[in-house]
């Protein structure tokens, strides 16, 4: 410092962030995986980021116009479009068009305005929406495309609208679903790594092709963290939580438990870990809380995937940690200046 000059005087203002800032941010951070995706199956992403979009801003329209809010103040934050956004990348592909609305419709409608709107919700609209229509549409839910199944954008595109019947020769089980099959067929005999290692669909580290998709969500996270937009704490903890206790089965047994890297890109670990639990609005706020919070999400996800019915458990355990996030930050708050306890 050369002088009295150089201290900063009042008003000490904030710095310039605001809601669609932020949520500006978010969909850059997306557009690495949007691209791989784009990369592996074509346009077809693009349309249901349409579809889902377009659903998504009429949905907030009408409900601020019921609720009595400022059109132009609310639709432009962005914070629908990331919901869009999240819902279509969470959902196959391939998913109907009116599948994709309907999730859309009842994540902005009943997940986000129905609670009071944004900053009022206790549950992510995003995954909110996935558990509503993976409970009533399993089978629609669980049909994603074959990376080579060879089929153009029109074929892909009439799969969506609905034209073509054609989806069962288009689709196969995601590595996570052919594996916990070829294991509870008794193929667990010749261990994981040779499963792995006999099929086409497990690729080189989680999923042929989709670990790119994985790694595109990484790189944007990790852009996130870069940019101040989102914290370590809630990604490092849930990345680690799913590799502990993914690592601790496989040590104690390797033929009937995938390695942690398997799990670290495969499904929706990284899309989860830094685009969905790391919501500020329905995670914790204090910095234990978050740790927790993310350890916690990254277990119960890997619980559900492995024991559970459903192909990713990571919509189902931020949606539950969701629950317990007022317990949690009630009983990780810093001690009060000057206060012992």
């Amino acid at each position: 410092m050369n002088g009295p000059t150089d201290f900063i005087t009042p008003p000490y203002l904030a710095q310039n962030i605001s809601v669609r800032r932020v949520m500006l941010q978010v969909l850059a951070a997306l557009l690495p995986g949007v691209a791989a995706y784009l990369w592996l199956l074509g346009p077809a992403v693009l349309v249901q980021l349409g579809i889902a979009t377009a659903t998504a801003l009429l949905a907030e329209a009408v409900m601020l116009a019921v609720r009595g809010k400022p059109l132009g103040l609310f639709l432009g934050d962005g914070s629908a479009v990331v919901t869009a956004w999240l819902i279509a990348l969470a959902f196959p592909p391939l998913a109907p068009w009116w599948l994709v609305a309907v999730g859309t419709a009842f994540a902005i409608v009943v997940a986000k305005h129905l609670y009071g709107g944004l900053g009022q919700n206790p549950f992510n609209p995003a995954m909110i929406a996935f558990a509503v229509c993976i409970v009533s549409f399993p089978a629609l839910m669980s049909q994603w495309p074959a990376i080579d199944a060879g089929a153009g954008f029109g074929e892909r595109l009439a799969l969506i609208l609905g034209q073509a019947p054609r989806l069962d020769a288009l689709t196969g089980a995601t590595p996570l679903d052919a594996l916990k099959t070829a294991l509870k067929l008794g193929e667990g005999r010749t261990g994981v790594a040779a499963i792995t290692a006999d099929r086409h669909v497990f690729g080189y580290v989680a999923g042929h092709g989709w670990e790119w998709v994985s790694a595109g969500y990484l790189l944007g996270g990790l852009w996130l963290w870069w940019r101040g937009v989102i914290g370590w704490h809630v990604p490092v903890a849930f990345l680690g939580g799913l590799a502990a206790i993914s690592g601790a089965l496989w040590l104690w047994q390797p033929e009937a438990f995938a390695d942690p890297l398997f799990h670290l890109f495969s499904g929706g670990s990284m899309l989860g870990a830094f685009f969905i639990a790391t919501d500020p609005v329905t995670g914790c706020t204090t910095p234990r809380g978050k740790l927790i919070f993310g350890f916690a999400a990254g277990v119960l996800a890997y619980l559900i995937r492995v024991f559970g019915g459903y192909p990713d458990g990571v919509a189902f355990a931020v949606l539950l940690l969701n629950i317990c996030v007022p317990v949690i930050d009630l009983y990780t708050q810093p001690p009060i200046f000057g206060m012992k306890k």
